[in-house]
């Protein structure tokens, strides 16, 4: 039989060209070599909370910038009066989370109460007739819904919504004659009313000590405040609906009322309209988006100079730990040894310091004495050993990567030790070490939060502030007007959830192991 595989007599006609009349030539890689950053970036984009992550951290950060040059509030502005309110949106009125409102739940005396600030601001010239209706119809009413009846204990109830800035109502202030004059003639300009009908306080058959400093109560009432007719019977709610509420003005001879008392030769007492007061003050209606906290600070705005304050802190600690834990673990993990020795020894004595101890000396013999200004003790106290777990991270990357073979030949070849430190070995512990410095901003809000919440450390004032202050001001609010607790504690709660989602897309897009690999 002929063999079927002599390789030595294979026919010619067995052989044919694959492409007859064409060229071969090589062909040029068209995809261009991805560099290290590129490739991380790559990675990172592949991780969509980590890009959630970012998106949340820079609208932070354009808030936290751009906040305090467009609002109509400084971070010194404060309203003692409009201590308290509720975030109030006027183009966001239909939301109840912003419609400057809050629940409560009223008998009829407080119904009336309330609904009397209507009636007072529809009467500036103490004519009365002002009906029921179009007190609730009135700009000034604080009611903005009644809910229905409901009896407990022998009692009736509502559940009323009241808007926080109208329910001040009314205000006695203490003026010179040129502040009244000058209220007078903006009175007349622009065509809103400021200044009220003074009422007759004197009244003992009407007033008690309990409200006879409350500007509200213009109307006749009993000793606990229920309203009465003319004669001082007591009128029911149906009949307050129906006929009004008798005026407790003062009246001169002719009858006339009476919109001011002389204190002395140059004071005069008055009773304002405070919602049309802020405006002649300050330009412009009351509008706090976040509401007011317990002081009368403009939480929109105090929250946004807290995000700076904290920010920056926790920057400026995340940078200056980075730097100096990176060269100190990199000088420890490559040279090792009695130099490694040395300086471990140092990081364990450092770090058996408590930090609350070491942060409140630094309070107590630093910032308070006036060495310092808060936000540099505050620095200081967190940059005294928060290198240190930084130092320990590098310290172990340099031991993992300082016997590579790479590294082996770089120093064969003649590689100087600064190079072999920084160009070879620091870029394979880039990822850990970038990721342990983007957490230690998050670590740092949650320390700076629990020392200001402690008291340790204070930024409260006209001039600073910071989100753990914020957090600690609202702590005695919380049960009755939990806004105020609630911003800062919302803002902690974002920055901390997305650092840390950040600080691990970070890590794994720098992570070299990964290099070039596909999902």
């Amino acid at each position: 039989m002929e063999n079927q595989f002599d390789i030595k007599n294979i026919p010619a006609e067995k052989f044919e060209f694959a492409q007859t009349g064409e060229n071969l030539h090589d062909e040029k890689f068209k995809t261009k070599p991805i560099g290290y950053l590129q490739d991380a970036w790559i990675r990172f984009k592949k991780n969509k909370a980590s890009i959630a992550a970012t998106v949340i951290i820079i609208c932070v950060a354009l808030y936290a910038i751009i906040v305090p040059f467009i609002s109509n509030y400084k971070l010194s502005d404060r309203d003692g009066v409009y201590s308290k309110s509720r975030p109030y949106i006027p183009a966001l009125s239909f939301i109840s989370a912003f419609d400057g409102g809050y629940d409560q739940k009223v008998n009829d005396k407080f119904l009336e109460y309330y609904v009397g600030i209507g009636m007072a601001a529809e009467d500036p010239m103490g004519q009365g007739g002002v009906s029921w209706e179009e007190a609730l119809a009135s700009k000034y009413n604080p009611v903005i819904s009644i809910g229905e009846e409901e009896l407990q204990m022998g009692k009736t109830y509502r559940i009323i919504r009241t808007h926080s800035y109208f329910a001040k109502g009314f205000q006695y202030l203490s003026l010179t004659q040129a502040q009244y004059q000058d209220i007078v003639d903006y009175q007349n300009e622009t065509g809103i009313q400021v200044l009220y009908p003074m009422v007759d306080t004197n009244a003992s058959d009407v007033f008690n000590v309990n409200n006879a400093s409350d500007a509200n109560f213009w109307y006749k009432h009993s000793a606990n405040g229920t309203p009465v007719d003319a004669n001082g019977r007591q009128l029911p709610l149906k009949q307050v609906m129906a006929t009004g509420l008798v005026d407790n003005y003062i009246r001169d001879e002719q009858g006339n009322v009476v919109y001011f008392i002389e204190k002395d030769k140059t004071m005069v007492q008055v009773r304002v309209l405070y919602y049309n007061y802020y405006q002649y003050i300050n330009g412009a209606e009351p509008t706090h988006y976040l509401g007011t906290d317990g002081q009368g600070y403009d939480i929109f705005v105090r929250l946004a100079y807290g995000l700076r304050t904290s920010l920056l802190l926790a920057v400026f600690v995340s940078v200056i730990n980075l730097v100096f834990g990176a060269i100190y673990g990199a000088i420890e993990g490559y040279y090792g040894g009695w130099i490694d020795l040395i300086g471990e020894r140092i990081s364990d004595v450092l770090s058996g310091i408590p930090f609350m101890v070491l942060a409140t000396l630094v309070q107590l013999h630093l910032v308070s004495t006036g060495i310092m200004p808060t936000f540099a003790g505050v620095l200081l106290a967190f940059c005294l050993t928060g290198w240190i777990g930084v130092s320990y991270r590098v310290r172990t990357q340099f031991y993992r990567f300082k016997n590579q073979e790479y590294v082996l030949a770089a120093r064969t070849l003649g590689a100087r030790d600064g190079r072999l430190m920084f160009k070879h070995i620091f870029p394979n512990a880039l990822g850990t070490i970038i990721t342990s410095s983007i957490l230690i901003i998050p670590s740092t809000i949650l320390s700076e939060t629990t020392l200001s919440y402690l008291g340790i450390v204070n930024f409260q004032g006209a001039t600073s502030t910071s989100l753990g202050t914020m957090l600690a001001n609202g702590k005695a609010y919380l049960s009755t007007d939990p806004h105020i607790i609630a911003m800062p504690a919302i803002a902690i709660s974002l920055l901390m959830i997305s650092f840390n989602l950040f600080g691990n897309g970070l890590r794994d897009a720098f992570n070299p192991s990964l290099r070039g690999v596909e999902e």
